[in-house]
């Protein structure tokens, strides 16, 4: 259901209080006046303190700096007089109790009458003593339609034409920015080049960047590392590779749903995060990294809101990658948290969402700790497949030195010893190898020379990995992957296994 069909039932159904978090003002407000005309002409009255209400001759300036006052003119439009009364900023004056007592006064006049309060505020404040009377509806951004309308306005208004393909990715760059960014970004462009150009995409992503970046919540991440640059993982690869086209048209068409996410378990270093990024790349999607410590605040009421507002933004920029690193410390302990059950809300708000969720945003969540995680994030339906990724195998090591040679020396690779290398070093994980090979290479820099496999292996005897400083949580992890309740992300970890198994002894 769409906002305006939603807000008109509520208007229908006489919801005397509706309070819309939103910080677009001038959109918000351009779809009640819509609403207001399909339900027969209903009078809209705006106020704020500084202005007091506006655009009716009559009442301009009423209530200026006076909230309460601002209440008392629903009563002095005659009952029979359908009307709706905009109120920006409100939440600010919820707190006072002589308000809150005159909005719960006037929830009950209003049940029998045609008139309805909406509040507009950027975020959801709302004092327990009002929760019953105040309905919360969400104003989403600007979708793909309404961005595409704007677009072809403002190049009618320019006389420029564009070609359908380049339209279609201005459009999809546009997704998740307000119309307001929009606008100004577009505005930006046209002053810059004269006319809307392909290039203006990188402009818009830029934009988009700093919108994401003043949430505080999400970070645009670039994604560059590729599927190649994973060395080993081969089960988990198979099964990314086979879902590269599951976000296509065609896809929906042959009646396949959207991917809904995974979850990589594991000991740390061994590329769970370069996975996350790698998978963005190679499926064109742009990555959002939520660090989950940014959704509780202090306020309350306000970590609620700001989970909400990271859902909007995740659904706005769809199909995208949402990489939630570590997500075993966000909500470990839940019982335990003496946070008057903010976590466990916010939890509960985010595996909601996790199992309802009908938008193309592939999740991908991260966690070292497989104990912490609460249990009904495991459950199936909230994520397509739960990956164990434990320390590499010999082949799998060797590949790894591969990428990452390959990369530092690309013209000698061969004169590195890859098999040596990968036997010699049986505990270590593909973060202890690339510090290893700086190791090496600051031994090779100090001498004046290249360096070679024994300096690699001369950093690698100084590097204790921590298959061997965290011996007792690395064989728990071993052995609950060992259970068969998780998918190995790698191929020969019976191999890996024994392995490691015996270099712990």
């Amino acid at each position: 259901m769409s906002f305006n069909d939603e807000f008109e039932l509520l208007l229908r159904a006489r919801y005397p209080l509706i309070y819309i978090p939103t910080r677009e003002e001038e959109r918000v407000e351009s779809a009640i006046a819509q609403s207001a005309k399909q339900q027969g002409n209903r009078s809209v009255f705006i106020w704020d303190f500084v202005d007091g209400y506006q655009g009716n001759p009559t009442d301009a300036g009423f209530g200026r700096r006076n909230p309460l006052q601002a209440l008392e003119l629903v009563e002095k439009i005659p009952a029979t007089v359908p009307a709706i009364f905009v109120l920006r900023d409100y939440h600010r004056f919820l707190d006072d109790v002589s308000v809150a007592r005159k909005l719960r006064n006037l929830a009950r006049l209003l049940k029998s009458q045609p008139k309805n309060i909406v509040i507009l505020s950027p975020q959801i404040a709302i004092p327990d003593d009002l929760s019953e009377v105040i309905t919360v509806l969400e104003f989403p951004l600007p979708a793909m339609p309404e961005i595409r309308a704007e677009l072809e306005r403002l190049l009618s208004t320019t006389g420029q034409t564009l070609e359908p393909k380049t339209l279609d990715e201005l459009v999809r760059s546009c997704q998740g920015l307000s119309m307001e960014r929009i606008r100004r970004v577009l505005a930006k462009a046209i002053a810059t080049h004269g006319a809307l150009q392909p290039d203006d995409v990188e402009l818009i992503l830029e934009e988009k960047r700093q919108s994401i970046r003043q949430t505080q919540i999400l970070d645009f991440y670039p994604a560059t590392e590729k599927i190649s640059d994973i060395g080993g993982l081969d089960n988990l690869k198979d099964w990314l590779l086979r879902r590269g086209g599951a976000f296509s048209e065609r896809a929906r068409q042959y009646g396949l749903p959207h991917p809904r996410g995974l979850l990589l378990v594991g000991i740390q270093g061994t590329g769970k995060s370069l996975t996350a990024k790698a998978i963005a790349h190679h499926w064109h999607l742009p990555l959002l990294r939520l660090d989950v410590g940014r959704l509780f605040a202090g306020l309350v009421g306000e970590s609620e809101s700001r989970t909400r507002q990271m859902i909007q933004l995740a659904e706005a920029l769809a199909p995208c990658v949402l990489w939630i690193d570590e997500i075993d410390k966000a909500f470990a302990g839940l019982d335990g948290r003496s946070d008057s059950g903010t976590t466990s809300r916010v939890f509960g708000t985010f595996i909601t969402w996790l199992a309802e969720k009908t938008s193309p945003v592939f999740v991908v969540a991260t966690a070292n700790n497989i104990q912490a995680l609460p249990p009904e994030l495991l459950r199936r339906g909230r994520l397509d497949e739960i990956f164990f990724v434990g320390l590499p195998t010999q082949e799998e090591r060797r590949a790894i030195f591969a990428v990452h040679l390959s990369r530092l020396r690309p013209h000698n690779v061969q004169s590195y010893d890859l098999d040596r290398l990968a036997y010699e070093t049986p505990d270590f994980s593909g973060a202890e190898i690339e510090q290893m090979l700086t190791e090496a290479m600051h031994i090779g820099f100090s001498q004046n020379r290249d360096f070679t496999t024994d300096d690699i292996l001369e950093a690698a005897s100084q590097i204790i990995p921590l298959a061997r400083t965290a011996q007792d949580q690395i064989q728990l992890l071993q052995e609950w992957a060992a259970t068969g309740r998780v998918r190995l992300a790698s191929r020969q970890t019976g191999l890996g296994s024994r392995i490691q198994h015996q270099s712990l002894q």
